[in-house]
């Protein structure tokens, strides 16, 4: 009976104890590999992926839920999940916000369903200050103050820091040493630190905190992205002295506190204190003075204590001291340190044979002490099926007899009210011959004496038994021999005579198997003569030797290496069999260089190190301090010296701030010496640098120092243009120039500014400020004041300046002017007299009068108008103001008022007043038009004008000839006010008119309106009736026309083959017309064939279409004539020479010349076609 117990127990702990690496390819419940930590943020704008990735076989499927329910990702169209996978891309096109949630990704196969932990996605916000204006802080000396930075709060958190000098725009002259300011970090000390919540915190205030403006720096690391809080100015006031005041808490407030942390997160425990002079901060715990330990950081000036990871240990009473010669202070703070959930030991996946035993640890603490919950496939097993061989016992899950059912995902899940613990660990319950993983019969090369491991992983269930032989014989187990958990062999320290064949024996009551593995030893690698340190002077030759003694069956190859990269070989460096040589040596060649002797077992190494002499590098970070009027520390830090002691170091200066570059030579000092106190001349400007110097030789120049300026005494200057002007009704503006950089005389120069009421008793009050203006706040209304400015620097206060008035601001007027009247109306202007207003009611400087007036109405009753109001100032001081209203439309109603103004306000508007403008001459009339209604009349109308001024009498029209060269005179006509036209007859069709029209009213005529008639044509009046080229008829008849000129051109075409020969017509009489067909140049114009032709068709008189065929006749003879003698006439010239035709005759006393051809054309009204062409356009 004791005996199965025993076994049961030994089972027990074998399978608690054994981890078996599970080939995929056995069937097993699903095992999550990778997923998202639990606090997930995510940047909105990009894709946000959860990840999640598991192994199972069969292949798991995932599924997630949300804010613990099920999650459908494919109805989501913002969302999908991976192939094969569990991870989840979330785009969030839209409304991201949505998609903040708690998240559980869920892997499933038919053995079981595994879970993450839940992952909580947070999406980063937008890291952005309010862009508010901050106020000046005003503050008088040794005064506390606490400079808040409330960065937005993420997620993540931010990190924060303070800079100085955050302003974009800058004085021109700034009192700080370097050549323009820039932001730098706020320096701290026991004075000014940062504390934990990231605001800046003064112990007490001093005149110097006032130079430069203070601005909060947010870091998101997340971003990775800075923002910058709006920069804060602080005004301190001086004061004769400054009050000793005894410690006051700044942070933590009160007299004790609490902080609760978590175990392994940072502990921050802080104190800051108030108090002048600036108090001390010690520490203690517990009644004991602090014992300061290795992880525990002191810093702040003693402020803070910083604890990485905080433990048990450190919780206790903390009571921190703040101490200064007027008194102390304490502060208590209690630290509180809990838990969350740690693992002790962890659930492990279990591989069981049906009726073996085995159990799930879930070990865990914290604190408070966690709660244990176990699960499978994610339903609490206290809600599952109860199974007779599956039970719990407090963090353990034990299995008795497991069958096929016991096959699951188990979860284990440790929680207290600070976190939780989730484990996966599945139970599959199989039969499996014993296998080996891995490649077999391997052949293994390795070095004589050294441990050697032989890996023989298996896989079974139940698990097999693990058996190592050499040869196949005996057992290897003891000794130099180890076998370990997982089937590796171990031989320590191998030996020639180890090798051979070693076998790898698995079995269980399912079967078994094996693998070979051969073993050969070689000897050892061992360099024989290793590389030696050198030191040389540059420019000479170095060699590195290095040799090695191996196996005979294992050829080797050299490496060089310098400082652990591969050495790049050129002219100066090359290898010479295995060592190394290197000519003319530099300050690059410099390094350690190792020499690697590498065969198929391994390989050894050997360095040495290269030391090059040469002139030192030039010293580096010149710094300035403990400056004074006539002396100043210069510090730097020495260059590489390159393994030649320094000597000595020669500084030099420049002075000279309009030729910088002339260095002269101040002093040399010992080489041990890196700060050194320079002898100066007082208030100049200088600039440093120094030169090294070693047996070897000099060093380059260093960088130069900043510039620097040595101090001085008191301006000697009086700021110039002194201003006091009023922006509001209750303050003023005090205003100077600025004093130039070289009449400072001393750094961080401010202007004192004094200021009181003209003409009274009181005091003189003033204010400093590091600006050029000064503002005055609850001023009377424009009273004066007494002004005057005087310049400050840190030695003391310079001349004062003259006293100046200046005027606070101004308000509105009280008064409206009065007795508001007009005088001297003219139709067009008119003039205003008003009474002045009194210098008390215009509460400020009298700046001008200023009209409002409007057009009321006409006095034509049918006409509307705009009444839009108009103004016009009066710039008028005098007993009897008066002024001119001109621009007026006549014959309208007006009304107007008018109000005083100062240089802001204007005053009550007065009371309205009307007038009326009498009649004047009105404008040119609208709508001028001149059209051609007849060939030989142009008409022309037109519409009132747009401003009668008046009642219209009448209009005068004026009109005379343009291209006519009859000389006729300017014609006038006179029309009644109700004619609007007027019709004009023409001589001919190339006639134009000028015509000018004007209106008249009883005062007189009014502007005249001149346009020109267009240049109207015979075809661009065609152009106005109907087209006859569009008409069926007009086609016909033109088909019918080319028909007969074919023809015509086919029989001239005959005749010629022929050589036929063309009468010649008989000259005729021709009867000029006055028609003129010719173009602007002079040369005949081809197209009149088409203008005659349409003409034709016109409904024009008879004499008019008699008149028309003539010219169509003549001009289509003219072409007949022209198409017909081409054989027998040559071209003819104006003026030239006539030529014979092919008979003989002499055409030009029939024809003529061309000129007089086409004076036949344009004149020859009687002259007849001999022609077939006449009957045709006879019908047209």
């Amino acid at each position: 009976m004791g005996m199965p117990v025993k076994a049961t127990l030994l089972a027990l702990l074998w399978q608690s104890a054994w981890t078996l690496d599970i080939p995929l390819e056995i069937r097993q419940p699903p095992t999550i590999i990778k997923q998202s930590v639990k606090d997930h943020i995510m940047d909105p704008k990009d894709t946000m992926v959860i990840e999640c990735e598991a192994k199972g076989n069969p292949h798991p499927i995932f599924s997630w839920r949300r804010n613990g329910k099920y999650f459908n990702v494919a109805r989501d169209p913002q969302t999908s999940m991976r192939r094969r996978s569990g991870t989840l891309d979330i785009y969030a096109w839209n409304n991201p916000e949505q998609y903040e949630a708690e998240y559980q990704c869920i892997a499933s196969n038919e053995y079981g369903s595994a879970y993450s932990n839940k992952i909580r996605l947070r999406l980063s916000r937008a890291p952005l200050w309010p862009r508010e204006i901050l106020e000046p802080i005003v503050i008088s000396a040794g005064q506390p103050l606490v400079l808040s930075c409330d960065p937005p709060p993420g997620p993540p958190k931010p990190e924060t820091y303070w800079m100085s000098s955050c302003s974009y725009a800058r004085p021109f002259s700034w009192p700080i040493q370097t050549a323009f300011p820039t932001m730098q970090p706020v320096r701290q000390d026991r004075r000014v630190s940062m504390g934990v919540n990231g605001d800046l915190y003064f112990s007490n205030v001093l005149i110097n905190d006032s130079a430069t403006d203070y601005c909060c720096n947010a870091r998101f690391p997340h971003k990775n992205i800075i923002q910058q809080k709006m920069p804060v100015v602080v005004k301190v006031l001086t004061t004769r002295t400054v009050a000793e005041a005894a410690p006051t808490w700044l942070s933590p407030t009160g007299s004790s506190s609490s902080i609760l942390v978590l175990q392994g997160e940072e502990l921050l425990i802080e104190c800051i204190a108030a108090g002048v002079p600036t108090p001390h901060i010690s520490w203690t715990k517990d009644g004991e003075k602090l014992a300061v330990k290795s992880y525990m950081k002191v810093k702040n000036f003693n402020k803070m204590i910083q604890i990485p990871k905080a433990s048990f240990d450190d919780t206790g009473e903390y009571v921190c001291t703040a101490t200064n010669k007027v008194g102390y202070i304490e502060h208590t703070i209690t630290v509180g340190v809990k838990a969350a959930p740690f693992w002790l030991e962890r659930p492990t996946d279990l591989v069981l044979a049906p009726e073996e035993n085995g159990r799930l640890v879930c070990q865990s603490d914290g604190a408070p002490r966690p709660t244990i919950r176990w699960f499978i496939n994610g339903e609490p097993i206290e809600k599952a099926t109860p199974h007779p061989s599956r039970q719990v016992s407090g963090d353990t899950l034990i299995f008795r007899g497991v069958n096929l059912e016991n096959t699951a995902v188990y979860q284990c899940n440790a929680s207290n009210q600070y976190g939780y613990l989730l484990a996966n660990a599945f139970v599959n319950v199989l039969h499996a011959t014993p296998r080996i993983l891995g490649p077999r019969h391997e052949m293994m090369k390795v070095v004589e004496g050294s441990p050697t491991f032989i890996d023989c992983r298996y896989f079974g269930s139940p698990v097999p038994d693990l058996r190592w032989s050499k040869y196949g014989q005996g057992n290897l187990e003891g000794g130099r021999f180890k076998i370990h958990s997982n089937g590796t062999l171990e031989i320590k320290r191998i030996r020639v005579d180890d090798q051979g064949t070693y076998l790898c024996v698995v079995s269980n009551i399912a079967g078994r198997d094996e693998s070979q593995v051969r073993i050969e030893v070689k000897e050892p690698t061992v360099i024989s003569k290793r590389p030696q340190n050198m030191k040389v002077i540059r420019g000479t030759d170095v060699r590195f030797e290095c040799s090695a003694k191996t196996d005979v069956s294992t050829p080797a190859t050299t490496t060089w290496l310098k400082n652990k990269k591969a050495v790049s070989f050129n002219w100066r460096t090359s290898l010479d069999e295995s060592n190394l040589v290197i000519t003319t040596v530099n300050t690059g060649d410099e390094g350690n260089y190792t020499c690697i002797i590498k065969t198929e077992m391994g390989q050894m190494s050997a360095s040495a190190r290269l030391m090059v002499m040469d002139r030192p590098n030039p010293p580096t970070d010149l710094e300035l301090s403990d400056p004074s009027e006539r002396s100043v520390r210069l510090t730097w830090v020495p260059g590489d010296s390159h393994h030649s002691p320094i000597s000595e170091y020669l500084v030099q200066y420049d002075e000279d701030d309009w030729l910088p570059g002339k260095w002269r030579n101040l002093s040399t000092y010992p080489g041990n010496l890196n700060s050194v106190i320079l002898q100066l001349s007082p208030f100049s400007y200088y600039e440093f640098r120094v030169i090294a110097v070693n047996a070897i030789g000099l060093s380059r120049p260093s960088r130069p120092s900043m510039r620097f300026q040595t101090s001085g005494a008191p301006p000697d200057a009086i700021p110039k243009n002194i201003k006091g002007v009023g922006t509001w009704r209750n303050n003023m503006e005090i205003s100077w120039e600025p004093l130039t950089y070289r009449e400072w005389n001393g750094p961080h120069l401010k202007y004192l500014v004094w200021w009181r009421r003209r003409d009274s008793r009181e005091e003189w009050k003033n204010a400093t400020t590091k600006w050029l203006r000064y503002y005055i706040y609850d001023a009377d209304t424009f009273t004066p004041y007494e002004i005057k400015v005087q310049a400050v620097n840190d030695f003391g206060m310079g001349p004062e300046s003259s006293v100046v008035i200046g005027y606070s601001g101004e308000d509105r007027p009280l008064t409206a002017p009065l007795n508001l009247r007009v005088s001297d109306i003219e139709s067009t202007q008119v003039t205003l007299h008003w009474d002045p207003v009194s210098r008390s009611s215009i509460m400020g400087e009298l700046k001008e009068y200023k009209v409002y007036y409007w057009r009321d109405s006409s006095q034509l009753r049918w006409m509307g108008v705009s009444r839009a109001m108009k103004s016009k100032a009066f710039k008028i001081n005098g007993p009897e103001p008066l002024g001119v209203l001109s621009e007026l439309f006549p014959y309208s109603n007006y009304k107007l008022y008018i109000v005083v103004t100062n240089n802001r306000y204007e005053g009550p508007p007065s009371n309205t007043i009307e007038f009326s403008t009498p009649e004047g001459v009105p404008s040119a009339p609208r709508s001028f038009r001149i059209q051609q209604r007849h060939l030989d009349t142009i008409y022309v109308d037109w519409d009132l004008p747009a401003e009668p001024s008046g009642i219209i009498t009448g209009y005068s029209l004026k009109y005379q000839t343009v291209n006519a060269t009859r000389g006729e005179e300017m014609r006038t006509e006179e029309f009644p006010s109700n004619v609007t036209s007027f019709s004009v007859r023409r001589y001919d069709r190339y006639t134009r008119y000028r015509f000018s029209l004007a209106a008249r009213t009883r005062v007189g005529i009014g502007e005249w309106h001149t346009e020109e008639s267009p240049h109207y044509t015979t075809e661009a009046y065609a152009r106005d009736q109907v087209d006859i080229s569009t008409q069926g008829w007009f086609i016909g008849i033109m088909c019918a026309v080319a028909l007969i000129i074919l023809i015509l051109l086919i029989v001239c075409f005959i005749k010629r083959s022929r050589g036929g020969k063309y009468p010649v017509r008989e000259k005729k009489d021709i009867s000029l017309e006055p028609v003129d067909d010719k173009d602007q140049e002079g040369s005949f114009d081809y197209r009149s064939l088409e203008r005659i032709a349409r003409v034709a068709t016109l409904p024009y008189p008879r004499r008019e279409e008699e008149r028309g065929l003539q010219r169509g006749q003549t001009s289509v003879e003219a072409i007949m004539k022209r198409t017909d003698s081409d054989d027998s006439l040559v071209d003819y010239g104006e003026g030239g020479e006539i030529p014979f035709n092919e008979d003989g005759s002499f055409i030009g006393q029939y024809t003529g010349s061309r000129r007089d051809l086409r004076e036949e054309m344009d004149f020859g009204g009687t002259l007849e076609l001999h022609s077939p062409m006449n009957a045709i356009y006879s019908l047209a």
